[in-house]
């Protein structure tokens, strides 16, 4: 089964960045107004990693991606334990 995880959806008024989960992937998605981003990565750091290379991704917006992105980690360890 192909089960697509949401592991961090950030949405701001210059777009959304969606770091999504699936067969052991992480697909990077990042959208706003007449743009958009979509690639494919090993893991949540290279794409994280990736992510300030997004042509048009307004710095707010990538700062608090980041941020949300920790947080859904720590929220991740947490409760793994």
């Amino acid at each position: 089964m192909n089960v697509t995880r949401h592991f961090s959806d950030t949405r701001a008024n210059t777009g959304r960045v969606r770091f999504l989960l699936q067969s052991g992937r992480v697909r990077l998605v990042a959208e706003g107004e007449s743009w958009q981003h979509h690639s494919t990565h090993g893991s949540l750091q290279d794409a994280a990693t990736f992510l300030a290379t997004v042509p048009r991704l307004d710095h707010r917006l990538y700062e608090q991606a980041l941020a949300d992105l920790e947080q859904a980690l720590l929220f991740e360890q947490h409760y793994a334990a």
